[in-house]
């Protein structure tokens, strides 16, 4: 019996509608002892981990909208990575940047670590924030075909030409990362909001759950010095942490154009 074409590619074409719908919307599959989607395969955080990120994001984000009136004073993005929080945008006044950090922390619970980035004045142009889409695009896709640097476990935030690198990784994926970002295009300054841990457990990324994070491993003093970006650890107000463990948070000056 002949086949038919048509039927076939539809048949096809479903098949892989369901593979991709499947790994998009199932966040844990195990299937004979390995995950079958990608997102925990290649996330260093546990899935209970990630669930604790998620309900930070959230649940700060609601307290900040209520704060400022759901957008209509000031621009504030939140994001949660292994419980380090990290604000950014723009408010108008001094005040409110710390009124917005409290209620970050009061509606945060168990967040480990808080880092301030808010920028006192107006809101950033529409043109501003797709241009700093375009620099995370590029700079994910720099992370992604970097050898020895772990990509797709490394959360990406832009804001205003500075970008922000946030995860769990080693000494050396820390420089490797820093070296194949900080001249990208558009890049006016790399922050480094890193985990450190050692090789060993980067082969066994699976974490303790949303408990006290590994301790951490002394932060590199230079970056490659063909990056011409010079890392050091920042010790500031802004920077509180509540586990035993400091967060290390390490801003890199402009590159000389």
């Amino acid at each position: 019996m002949k086949s038919n074409p048509t039927r076939l590619m539809r048949a096809t074409l479903a098949a892989a509608a369901l593979a991709a719908g499947l790994s998009a919307c199932v966040p844990v599959a195990v299937v004979g002892g390995a995950t079958a989607t990608g997102v925990v395969m290649t996330d260093r955080r546990s899935p209970r981990t990630q669930l604790a990120d998620q309900r930070i994001e959230s649940d700060t984000l609601n307290a900040v909208w209520k704060l400022l009136g759901e957008g209509e004073r000031g621009h504030v993005n939140i994001t949660s990575y292994y419980r380090k929080v990290l604000i950014t945008g723009e408010v108008p006044t001094e005040q409110d940047k710390q009124d917005v950090e409290a209620a970050v922390r009061k509606a945060g619970g168990d967040i480990a670590g808080l880092i301030n980035e808010l920028a006192v004045g107006p809101n950033s142009t529409a043109v501003r924030r797709t241009n700093d889409s375009s620099i995370t695009t590029r700079v994910k896709t720099r992370l992604v075909r970097a050898d020895g640097v772990p990509g797709n476990s490394i959360k990406v935030v832009t804001e205003r030409g500075t970008v922000y690198l946030m995860g769990r990784l080693t000494e050396r994926e820390t420089l490797l990362a820093t070296d194949a970002v900080s001249d990208a295009k558009g890049v006016e300054r790399v922050v480094r909001i890193i985990d450190f841990i050692s090789p060993q457990a980067a082969l066994h990324p699976e974490d303790a759950g949303a408990g006290t994070p590994p301790p951490a491993a002394t932060p590199p003093a230079t970056a490659p010095a063909e990056t011409g970006a010079v890392a050091s650890p920042v010790t500031q107000p802004a920077i509180e942490q509540k586990a035993p463990q400091p967060v290390q948070v390490q801003p890199l000056p402009p590159l000389k154009k």
